[in-house]
């Protein structure tokens, strides 16, 4: 092979064709390093024939520079690559590079330096040093790694590193990870447990394409369950994945699967250190990681063994991307299994209804888990009428979930208050002039925090501190906090139960894996009586001594006119009331709402998912909705207005007419002003028959725009804002 075709890692460009050196040895999926003008790119060697492009003459060729040392990608991960770009009609370098995720593992086998602690104490202590020295006990990891834990320069590091308060410790990169056994604690599983686990780990065995979802009550124990297929995996010697939708479920995760295989999982998530991403992605590469547990990007790892996936809590909304390349995990996950031949598990107690849809159909095999392990009993659901039981002026807990919590609180048990929204108000204004603090980079609210003191925007990341005056007419202590979050009932739990023991459980406070395990730790150990938290803690945590579920607003996730927004808010009252009774005593939920009648509210208080799920499968069906029909959303941007919106209508005028899909809009986005950007929205509905994705790129690719405009495509969104 004397001439190659790479996917050069530039979406502005296509595939381009280089000359192979004498005795350079490639391939396809090999790893180069390519000339690209006077720069050199990174790209990965296509297989022949796959890739579009003009034949180049030989003469015109520039030689390749450098084949990386590592594996090349395997053909199945190169599949992926492929369906992932065209059925997201994403960039196909956009994919690859997610493959290609950490950069410091391309550069083959090397040490580095990290530095911990020695004992001893600097000549001057300044407040940074003391800080630093406390932030940093039983840490290692370099310089600039240690300056982020510790909240101080580098420059204060580097001097506690000249005065040997700092030593350094010479690190293989690539040290391999400790071994997990199979049979370390095997567990006694229920007749139930076991007939499911014998079911996985004979496709285990058999090494083929098997998708199943395992459909388990809140507390039967899936985690058990899908263990032992994995234990069948590491007995064949191959690799796992285990996908969760949370880096704050890693911790809880992490100690039970140390508890049943004697050794930590390998991890994977955006809050690695540089360093333990390139480790990982080694480990995965060569095949010495054995259970990689990680967030949806870990679907694109280069496995070089594969023998099992799972995605746990698999409804979770978390594993769609909403920018960049928008994919599913979930979906994805079975592709890929599908293209290595390996089974794949979808784990979940309220599964999403395009998975009950697929099971229906015999896609997918469904495995029931019916009861919870143990014997423990699903708690009883009752509702809190709010029009008839009205919380007090400035109050948002009524009577009844107040003296519940009262009641646990004198019984020694923990409870937990649910309400899906940051912060401590959802909007503030001005009482005088009627001033409302608006994101000056997107069209939403800022959230009041007052454990930072600061007004946050949620989709942009902007904060600015709480003014003591009104910036419009000057006027002080005139705010007003309007609505409740999160930390609003934290306050309201302490003005009425003084004793309680009050934690907020958001992804403000949780933040990282450690944060994470320190609030399980403080759980465990009785020190918090009332636990207060967002959509954080729906899942993955098992308190035995919590009976109390409160449900603060269950109207708030049915406004806004989502198509899911019914499931969604099922899933997650019936997620958070999955974790009260858990242990030997019984469970109770209270719902608060102002619609009992709802059917959302009314399948949760009668326990009748089966119900619920028929009437939302049938209403769907009558829409065209998903899984029924398609939607795709085309999403125009530009940080000047009127571009946006001609460039939107350029879309729309072109649109084409076809009998198989109908497409609305454009008209400007829920969220018109996102991170500085004008926002117009399409929408297309197709029948399932469609070729959604031809339809949108023969339509969208003649069309040519500004500079300055973005135009986004999302495949089965899942946000319309």
């Amino acid at each position: 092979m004397n001439r190659v075709r790479c996917l050069v890692f530039n979406s502005a460009l296509g595939p381009l064709d280089y000359r192979v050196p004498e005795g350079m040895a490639v391939g396809p999926g090999s790893v180069v390093a390519c000339p690209l003008g006077p720069r050199t790119v990174l790209g990965i060697v296509w297989d022949s024939g796959r890739l579009p492009g003009a034949e180049v003459a030989a003469e015109k060729l520039r030689p390749l520079r450098e084949v990386l040392p590592v594996p090349a990608l395997s053909a199945p991960l190169r599949r992926l690559i492929e369906w992932t770009a065209d059925y997201y009609c994403a960039p196909l370098a956009a994919v690859a590079r997610m493959a290609l995720s950490s950069g410091g593992a391309l550069k083959g086998a090397a040490t580095t330096t990290e530095y911990r602690l020695s004992g001893g104490l600097p000549e001057r202590m300044t407040p940074q040093r003391q800080a630093a020295i406390e932030a940093l006990e039983h840490e290692q990891a370099t310089i600039r790694e240690l300056a982020g834990m510790a909240g101080v320069s580098e420059g204060v590091l580097r001097g506690l590193a000249n005065q040997g308060v700092l030593e350094p410790v010479e690190v293989d990169c690539d040290r391999p990870y400790p071994l997990a056994r199979a049979d370390f604690a095997v567990p006694e599983l229920t007749a139930d447990q076991r007939g499911a686990a014998d079911r996985l780990c004979t496709a285990v065995t058999a090494g083929e394409f098997a998708p199943f979802l395992l459909d388990g009550v809140t507390g039967s124990g899936k985690t058990e369950t899908y263990f032992e297929p994995i234990a069948e995996a590491l007995r064949m010697e191959r690799q796992v994945l285990v996908l969760l939708p949370e880096i704050a479920l890693t911790e809880a995760f992490l100690r039970r699967f140390e508890d049943r295989f004697g050794a930590a999982p390998v991890l994977w998530h955006s809050s690695l250190k540089s360093t333990e991403r390139r480790r990982a992605w080694r480990a995965v590469a060569a095949g010495t990681a054995q259970v990689v547990v990680g967030a949806r990007s870990a679907l694109f790892l280069p496995f070089a063994r594969p023998g099992l996936i799972v995605v746990d809590e698999a409804h979770e909304i978390s594993f769609k991307q909403d920018d960049g390349v928008r994919y599913n995990a979930r979906d994805v996950a079975v592709m890929r299994a599908r293209f290595e031949s390996v089974p794949v598990i979808l784990a979940s107690a309220t599964p999403a209804l395009e998975s009950l849809a697929m099971a229906e159909a015999g896609t997918y095999a469904k495995i029931d888990l019916p009861a919870r392990f143990g014997g423990a009993e699903l708690p009883a659901i009752a509702t809190v009428d709010l029009t008839r039981e009205k919380p007090g002026r400035g109050h948002w807990l009524a009577e009844p979930l107040v003296a519940a919590l009262e009641e646990r609180l004198a019984r020694g048990e923990q409870a937990l208050l649910f309400l899906n929204r940051r912060g401590y108000a959802p909007l503030t204004l001005c009482r005088n002039c009627g001033f409302r603090f608006q994101c000056p980079n997107c069209s939403a609210w800022l959230v009041e925090h007052r454990f930072s003191s600061r007004l946050a925007c949620h989709h942009c990341g902007h904060e600015t501190a709480v003014p003591e005056r009104c910036p419009e007419c000057g006027e002080p202590d005139c705010l007003v906090a309007c609505g409740p979050g999160v930390e609003r009932i934290a306050d309201e739990v302490a003005e009425r139960l003084p004793e309680a023991r009050v934690f907020v459980a958001t992804s403000d406070t949780l933040n990282s894996p450690g944060r994470a395990a320190d609030f399980v730790a403080q759980v465990e150990s009785g020190a918090v009586d009332v636990i207060v938290g967002t959509q954080l803690v729906t899942k993955g945590f098992h308190f035995p001594e919590l009976t109390l579920v409160g449900v603060v607003d269950a109207d708030l996730g049915l406004e806004g006119g989502d198509l899911r927004a019914a499931e969604r808010t099922y899933q997650q009252i019936a997620q958070v009331a999955g974790r009260a009774g858990r242990g030997a005593k019984p469970g109770e939920v209270l719902i608060q709402t102002r619609h009992p009648e709802a059917p959302v509210i009314a399948a949760l208080t009668a326990g009748d998912r089966d119900a619920f799920y028929a009437a939302e499968t049938e209403a769907r069906r009558m829409a065209g909705a998903p899984p029924f029909g398609r939607w795709a959303a085309i999403v125009v941007s530009s940080e000047d207005e009127s571009e946006a919106r001609d460039a939107a209508h350029r879309i729309g005028r072109a649109k084409p007419v076809l009998p198989e899909a109908t497409i609305y809009g454009p008209a400007p986005a829920p969220l018109s002003l996102l991170r500085g950007r004008y926002r117009y929205r399409l929408l297309v509905n197709a029948r399932r028959s469609a070729q959604l994705q031809d339809i949108i790129r023969a339509w969208l690719g003649p069309i040519e725009h500004p500079a300055g405009v973005r135009v986004g495509v999302d495949i089965d969104p899942y946000s319309f804002v």
